[in-house]
């Protein structure tokens, strides 16, 4: 769950967080302890990231969190505080613009290096996309369409081996239409009879492309996934709209991914 400043302000609940402010190890004994930690850990990793790396000073930060709740008077005027903040803003768009073109470049030579690299590799074979596969079972089943509902188990990785998403961690196969999923998924899957279980592996453009998807994935981002195809279900009368929001077709935010509206 992700918890807005704007949240955090109007609930008054700051107060927990700026009283706490300190590099101790919160005990976390008590039940305002342990919300007054969840509150403060979701500030943190929200301001979290290489981006904000020298730009946020924590303990400036936290001394203004206290002279909020104890209603001083703002060391920096209003107007004075609008023209810095633009100007940060200002400043933090240019940074993550090349960063993200650095991390861009970065991920599309390392992507082109490995896909043909994996492309020679025993059992593995490429389609006419550039998708990248190799069988680890075989099915018996049919095979669906695009128009099918399938139940999936899956686990999805970076090149480097970082896992991003995973139906087995949750405990729970993921259930969703064939066409509201990203293309290198629509692809794969129209070609798995029922039964089978693969690894998978998707061009950026296949995948998120130069969007990348949240702070888990990258832009120009190759992605690894180990794909198991359990079972063809009956489309539900409510039809696409009624099922459990699964795997996207473009990127939504940091969260497990969700079909396109």
């Amino acid at each position: 769950m992700k918890i807005s400043l704007r949240w955090l302000m109007s609930a008054g609940v700051v107060a927990i967080v700026a009283t706490s402010c300190s590099a101790q190890e919160p005990a976390l004994t008590t039940p305002v302890d342990q919300v007054s930690y969840l509150i403060g850990r979701n500030i943190g990793d929200t301001l979290a990231g290489d981006e904000l790396v020298g730009e946020i000073n924590l303990d400036v930060l936290c001394a203004a969190l206290r002279e909020g709740v104890a209603k001083k008077p703002m060391a920096i005027p209003p107007e004075k505080a609008q023209e810095i903040m633009q100007t940060f803003s200002m400043h933090m768009r240019e940074k993550m613009t090349k960063l993200r073109d650095e991390q861009g470049a970065s991920n599309q030579k390392d992507g082109a290096e490995f896909l043909a690299k994996n492309a020679k590799a025993e059992g593995w074979k490429t389609t006419d996309s550039g998708l990248q596969y190799k069988v680890i079972t075989e099915g018996n089943g049919p095979k669906p369409t695009a128009d099918d509902v399938v139940e999936v188990n899956y686990r999805g990785t970076l090149l480097d081996g970082k896992e991003f998403d995973s139906s087995y961690e949750r405990g729970e196969a993921a259930v969703f239409p064939v066409g509201q999923v990203i293309q290198g998924w629509q692809e794969a899957l129209k070609m798995m009879p029922v039964g089978s279980k693969w690894e998978v592996v998707l061009p950026s453009d296949l995948a998120y492309g130069p969007s990348g998807k949240g702070r888990e994935i990258g832009p120009n981002a190759v992605l690894r996934f180990e794909v198991e195809l359990l079972a063809i279900k009956e489309k539900p009368a409510a039809g696409p709209e009624g099922l459990p929001q699964v795997l996207p077709a473009a990127p939504q935010g940091n969260r497990p991914p969700r079909p396109n509206r």
